[in-house]
């Protein structure tokens, strides 16, 4: 298996100054890609202690310079006071990024269950600190379930304060991580929004960077093929606190030992709960990760293999912290604060750095 990381913390300085501001930034994923692509990021906002403890710790070092970072409840924090902390202006920022809470629009959502959910507001929450901060870009990113008829209400009043606030707001596109050199299979919503009196001119969704190996020598155009999960089970340094994995009971372990080892599922071991019974749902539950493929989504519950397909592809426990990261192209040198399950929450969480940064250098080259 390939012996080095697939995101090398081989950062260059910005090609412009470009001020960037993360709303709901989590542990930084979404900052670090914006900062590869060459933004300078002033301000950050997010309100998991532990997460904005991991963003502070790390990101500094991305930038070359500390970042300002509110950790609070953006509902009760206005604009004005978040402008003030970050010791901004209106206007003086050039980009939002942020990806609000999207437990509300989740697919694992039942009939309509997720409909009143407050979370769901903070999407609009979201464009009040773009109409304060008048930047000249916008980018949020969000669950597919995001554009689902039963959310209608939500997405509608957000393009609706955005044509009202002069801003053009492109269609919701949703893009694979797995394009733009992820090991991961990971379909998310972005919405791209441009203040119409600084208009940029750009070919809008960005163009896959890696392709499927099911494609034509012709159409793939030169491009690389999809990175598979494989990449990332190598080695991790022994003096890393996020090389951990979850402590399975010896009934576990022994089921493991059963499933055939890359890909193999819960049904290939003879593991069948009374919740399974009758029902062919969760089949990937207690599997193993196909190192021949792209990695399954991650999730707040990746490092948990009750909750997904999250077994080592050859060793008897769930991933580690530091593959999940991995997964979502994290540097080696980027930890994760607050623990095994706190880390598994930021990692699924985050915006895959490689991705963030592919399509922020699709929005930022277009600028003046």
């Amino acid at each position: 298996m390939q012996k080095q990381p697939p995101c090398a913390n081989n950062f260059s300085s910005p090609r412009r100054k470009v001020k960037g501001i993360d709303l709901f930034s989590g542990a930084g994923g979404f900052s670090l890609g914006a900062i590869r692509a060459g933004v300078d990021i002033v301000g950050a906002l997010e309100i998991n202690k532990k997460a904005a403890l991991t963003y502070s710790k790390n990101i500094k070092r991305f930038n070359g310079k500390s970042v300002p970072i509110i950790n609070g409840d953006i509902l009760p924090i206005e604009p004005s006071e978040a402008l003030a902390s970050w010791e901004l202006t209106e206007g003086e920022c050039d980009i939002i990024i942020g990806g609000p809470p999207c437990q509300g629009f989740s697919s694992h959502r039942i009939k309509d269950s997720g409909v009143d959910d407050p979370r769901n507001m903070l999407l609009c929450r979201y464009f009040d600190y773009v109409k304060k901060i008048r930047p000249r870009v916008f980018l949020v990113e969000n669950v597919p379930g995001l554009l689902w008829p039963r959310h209608s209400t939500y997405l509608k009043k957000f393009y609706d304060m955005g044509e009202s606030a002069e801003y053009e707001l492109y269609p919701p596109v949703i893009l694979n991580a797995c394009d733009f050199g992820v090991p991961q299979n990971r379909r998310r919503v972005f919405i791209l929004g441009v203040d119409k009196s600084r208009p940029i001119n750009i070919v809008w969704p960005p163009q896959a960077t890696h392709v499927s190996p099911s494609l034509s020598e012709e159409s793939r155009n030169g491009r690389p093929l999809w990175k598979n999960a494989g990449e990332v089970f190598y080695s991790a340094s022994e003096n890393d606190p996020n090389n951990i994995n979850m402590n399975h009971s010896e009934q576990l372990i022994e089921l493991f030992k059963r499933t055939p080892i890359n890909g193999g599922s819960r049904s290939d071991s003879g593991r069948v709960l009374k919740c399974h019974e009758g029902y062919s749902g969760h089949s990937d539950v207690y599997g193993r990760i196909d190192p021949s493929k792209p990695g399954p989504t991650m999730t707040t519950a990746c490092i948990n293999p009750s909750k997904g397909r999250f077994v080592h592809p050859i060793e008897n426990h769930g991933i580690t912290l530091r593959q999940a990261a991995r997964l979502q192209t994290f540097p080696e040198d980027f930890f994760f604060e607050g623990g095994l399950i706190a880390g598994g929450e930021q990692i699924g969480n985050a915006v895959p750095v490689l991705l963030a940064e592919a399509i922020l250098n699709n929005i930022i080259q277009c600028f003046d």
